[in-house]
């Protein structure tokens, strides 16, 4: 049954009930309480029905896996995805590029023309830590509220999306559908952690090139509005750490040249930089074309009343597809010298830039893929994607890449407390999914 067949069934005894309340007690009567009582039963049938929903459970059931860093257990996602594959009666493959402990998995659906490229639907198995008692729901429970909202982690990033994908298969294999091309579905491990062991490692892999990709969909972002976002190209991560260091001593001395001078300055001229970037957005520049950089960790001391003799402070930066990569270098090593020098910089990742997948008329991919979503009635608003995504990999191997996720009207709650999809938004996004991969595989 449709999430609005549901209600308007409710709708449907809402009047009738109404009606007799009115007629009871006077239609200028009707208690108040009647109509509070019969809402919150309403929404209480909501959540209930939602919970009995066959792709609604499969979702769940996988986002109560806590594939969570820093260290997470990728055995319970494979072998989720394990059942997943036989119930569609698919082949899944599972391949350790780097190390026994991160597993690729692919599920094939083999077209009736295995030889042309394929089609790849890309997400990942990992997901971000959590603040548990920022929650209004368990960060793993996959709780269903009287909206329809799930919560969990990984709901919008992406294991909502990586189910979604199943289910369309499912949907197509109800209808009868059988893709020419080859589709493979893949799901890899640590993306939120720069991918070393995962699509990094697997993209220099003779079985990746075995999968013979001509196009690739990969995470998007919800769209708090009607228009779906579709991302070609993203900006490049680097993730500096910058140590301060200075002269230790006792806690109760105003000592000179200590860690901290040092690193409040360099804070506050980075912080600076921030707010420069931050107007560009608060003056309408997309935010995928501007360079962002947060403080993400401090670290350093060992005890409240010794002055340490190093601090370090992590960030997390996106450059812009127009920076200037050299110069933004540059400027960092002069924030260095502008805050008294003394101050050792390394980088935890430093990615080099990755080619934006051109998107034209001459592709018949893209064209079909804007053709689909003008059938579905879904428009689209072509952006850099603000964060980094497995495409980065990939698209360098010459593989055209989207980031896409069609769920809209759900605010963006990635990395955030209470992240959630609406399981409405869900339902429409296998739908959607289902008539992508019945027209791509058919080009």
């Amino acid at each position: 049954m449709e999430h609005h067949q549901l209600k308007f069934h409710h709708f449907w005894w809402l009047i009738v009930l109404v009606c007799h309340c009115e007629v009871t007690f006077g239609a200028t009567r009707a208690p108040s309480w009647f109509y509070h009582r019969f809402y919150q039963h309403y929404q209480r049938h909501i959540s209930d029905w939602w919970e009995t929903n066959k792709e609604i459970q499969i979702l769940q059931e996988y986002l109560r896996i806590p594939s969570v860093h820093p260290d997470p257990d990728y055995g319970p996602c494979v072998e989720f995805l394990q059942r997943q594959a036989d119930s569609l009666n698919l082949p899944l493959i599972v391949h350790h590029p780097s190390l026994p402990n991160k597993p690729i998995v692919i599920i094939t659906w083999q077209g009736t023309n295995p030889e042309l490229p394929t089609i790849l639907l890309n997400s990942h198995m990992d997901v971000v830590p959590v603040y548990p008692e920022s929650w209004s729901h368990p960060p793993f429970g996959a709780e269903i509220d009287a909206q329809g909202r799930i919560f969990a982690r990984g709901s919008q990033d992406t294991k909502g999306q990586g189910t979604a994908y199943l289910g369309a298969v499912r949907q197509l294999q109800d209808e009868g559908f059988q893709p020419k091309r080859t589709l493979h579905i893949m799901y890899v491990p640590d993306e939120e952690i720069g991918a070393d062991h995962g699509m990094k490692a697997f993209v220099e892999t003779q079985e990746f090139r075995d999968l013979n990709i001509g196009f690739a969909i990969d995470e998007g972002a919800t769209a708090p509005f009607e228009s779906l976002f579709v991302f070609n190209a993203e900006k490049t991560r680097w993730a500096p750490i910058f140590k301060a260091k200075g002269n230790p001593g006792h806690g109760a001395i105003l000592a000179e040249k200590t860690s901290g001078e040092g690193f409040s300055r360099l804070i506050a001229k980075i912080m600076n930089y921030r707010q420069m970037q931050m107007a560009k957005l608060q003056n309408g520049v997309p935010w995928g074309n501007v360079t962002s950089i947060n403080l993400t960790k401090v670290q350093g001391g060992i005890q409240t009343n010794v002055i340490p003799e190093e601090l370090s402070a992590f960030f997390d930066i996106r450059l812009a597809l127009d920076e200037d990569q050299d110069a933004y270098l540059e400027m960092l090593k002069g924030f260095i010298e502008e805050a008294g020098g003394n101050i050792e910089l390394t980088f935890e990742v430093k990615d080099n830039p990755s080619p934006p997948t051109i998107l034209d008329d001459s592709d018949p991919f893209w064209v079909t893929f804007k053709d689909t979503m003008t059938e579905l009635a879904s428009s689209l608003d072509l952006q850099i994607m603000p964060g980094v995504t497995d495409m980065r990999f990939v698209r360098p191997k010459g593989v055209r890449a989207i980031g896409f996720n069609p769920m809209n009207h759900t605010p963006i709650r990635f990395h955030a407390h209470n992240e959630f999809i609406y399981a409405n938004q869900y339902m429409q996004a296998i739908k959607n999914f289902a008539r992508i991969i019945e027209k791509l595989t058919g080009v």
